[in-house]
């Protein structure tokens, strides 16, 4: 799933800066013993239970009668996957999958794709794969009547009928038309209230991916040389997830360029004193971590003025996960962190900080609730966050730290410690 980094890069980027970056990680001719030391940690994984999934439905179904929706259609993505195992990729010919509150849920897939789809099945729960049906279309037939006769097979035939929020409009829109008696309306309190509250088998995973990239980072910053460019430290922290057995990647952002929250495509070499910005996570099982460290090369001082915006970095993020309790409203968790901020004279408002303070996180890197002002969702046990306030002074430097979290009965609990300082970034490892 492409992450928040290569979104917003990839449409700048050009034939001949992927080239150059493909040429420096294949440069990298050895690892350095940091980066060639990582475990392979494949082997520590669980994956979801066949029983969890069959609970996500029935908890789906609880949703969808509380919220009077008759039926949820999802095409492809994470929610996909959440519900189902499957994982399909998007293209312009509709695929997909309807759960309807009572009845068997259905597909409504390519007929060439009936047996790629009928394998991918036999991976998931034997109930889900048995009672599921597979409806298909011929290129020169309408997918969209399929859907409509799906549904009124299920005895849907009126009432609201949710499209899940990342389904293409084309999709959404011949659905629509095709289905004139029944509304056409949000899924999201449906997959919302199911994937934001987390499983311990689902916490689990997350802790490994936070672990992982953690890890993958001390790597990498002990492995940073003067001289070194922003690609090859890029491509040494892919190299680093490679050793550990998962995908992940990082963004690396140097001196000036780290006021740039999510980046610049501008080369950049690392010096000594300046600041290095390290942020984005790896992948397990479908989850998702997202962390961020603020850093400067080993052996190497801090100046007066960077110790003193980290350190106030640092209490701000403190400040929003010991603002985080069950019932607190989520743009409480901002308001701490940004009074922080804002007292040491970084504000007001956006001026400095100019991101939320979080966001949500599981099987999307983004996902519901956001830690933002004017958001009043409460906290509730299970929900995951990332942390990560930020000040950013153009043209000097900027500092973010941030980690992931959840929400237990008690309060908020790190996934990772937080950073100790930019000298020693991971000193409480």
């Amino acid at each position: 799933m492409p992450s928040r980094r290569s979104f917003l890069l990839s449409a700048a980027a050009t034939a001949t800066s992927i080239s150059a970056a493909i040429r420096l990680e294949a440069q990298q001719t050895s690892e350095p013993p940091a980066v060639a030391g990582l475990p392979d940690r494949r082997s520590q994984t669980i994956p979801i239970s066949f029983a969890e999934r069959q609970q996500r439905l029935d908890r789906a179904r609880e949703l969808m009668h509380r919220q009077r929706i008759a039926a949820i259609a999802i095409t492809t993505g994470s929610s996909l996957a959440y519900f189902t195992g499957l994982r399909w990729g998007q293209s312009e010919r509709l695929f997909a999958w309807i759960l309807p509150a009572q009845g068997t849920p259905f597909l409504v897939c390519p007929a060439f794709e009936e047996s790629r789809v009928r394998e991918r099945m036999s991976s998931t729960p034997a109930t889900l794969a048995a009672d599921t049906r597979v409806l298909t279309w011929q290129e020169d037939e309408d997918p969209y009547a399929l859907v409509a006769t799906g549904l009124r097979d299920s005895h849907v035939t009126a009432g609201a009928l949710g499209i899940e929020e990342r389904t293409q409009f084309v999709f959404a829109d011949g659905v629509a038309h095709a289905l004139p008696a029944l509304t056409i309306s949000s899924a999201t309190p449906v997959t919302f209230g199911c994937r934001s509250i987390k499983s311990p088998a689902e916490l689990a995973l997350m802790q490994l991916a936070n672990n992982i990239t953690l890890s993958v980072y001390e790597a990498a910053w002990r492995s940073l040389q003067p001289g070194m460019t922003n690609h090859q430290v890029e491509a040494l922290i892919a190299a680093a997830y490679r050793r550990s057995g998962f995908p992940g990647e990082a963004s690396c952002e140097v001196g000036p360029n780290s006021a740039v929250p999510h980046g610049t495509l501008q080369p950049q070499t690392i010096e000594p004193g300046q600041i290095v910005l390290l942020d984005d996570g790896c992948t397990v099982e479908g989850y998702q971590s997202d962390i961020s460290r603020t850093l400067l090369l080993p052996g190497t001082k801090a100046s007066d003025e960077q110790n003193r915006v980290f350190d106030i970095v640092h209490r701000a993020q403190a400040a929003a996960l010991a603002a985080a309790h069950p019932g607190v409203q989520c743009q409480a968790i901002d308001a701490a962190a940004r009074k922080v901020i804002t007292d040491a004279g970084f504000g007001p408002g956006f001026r400095t900080f100019t991101h939320r303070v979080g966001h949500g996180i599981g099987m999307d890197m983004h996902e519901w609730p956001y830690l933002v002002g004017g958001n009043t969702t409460p906290l509730a046990p299970g929900m995951c966050f990332s942390d990560e306030p930020g000040i950013y002074l153009p043209g000097r430097f900027g500092i973010r730290l941030e980690d992931d979290w959840h929400v237990t009965e008690t309060g908020g609990v790190l996934f990772t410690p937080q950073s100790s300082s930019l000298e020693h970034p991971f000193a409480n490892a």
